[in-house]
């Protein structure tokens, strides 16, 4: 009996020094354009809620429908949205509101330990 081709391919990429355990699925950011572990970007899916359409992030990656990637930083959004990328990565007739997944973005890519309100601001009197 002759071995089972597939078995053949697995067995030679692992020989080429790729391990396909650590590496993963990769997908590529419809904002930039470059290809990173799947695990390293943000999946949305556009669902209808109302009967509009909006643009959901799915950190959890368990939505259901047909899902896109982007990195989660506000550059990659923007550029993504520049291009109408959106549109044509989930195949959408109609527009769909990105104002969740932005907001989605903006809250994930704000670095710990900084904040906007000045009240959390340390008082420094260089005076003392």
């Amino acid at each position: 009996m002759r071995p089972r081709r597939g078995t053949d391919r697995i067995r030679v990429r692992r020989d080429r020094g790729v391990d396909l355990d650590s590496v993963g699925p990769t997908r590529t950011c419809v904002g930039c354009r470059k290809r990173a572990p799947a695990r390293s970007l943000l999946r949305f899916v556009a669902a209808e809620t109302g009967g509009d359409l909006r643009l959901l992030p799915d950190p959890a990656r368990r939505l259901p429908g047909r899902g896109a990637h982007l990195h989660p930083d506000p550059a990659c959004f923007a550029q993504a949205e520049r291009r109408r990328a959106f549109g044509r990565a989930l195949r959408l007739a109609g527009f769909a509101d990105p104002e969740l997944l932005a907001e989605h973005i903006r809250a994930v890519s704000v670095p710990r330990g900084t904040t906007d309100d000045e009240a959390s601001a340390p008082r420094h009197d260089p005076a003392r």
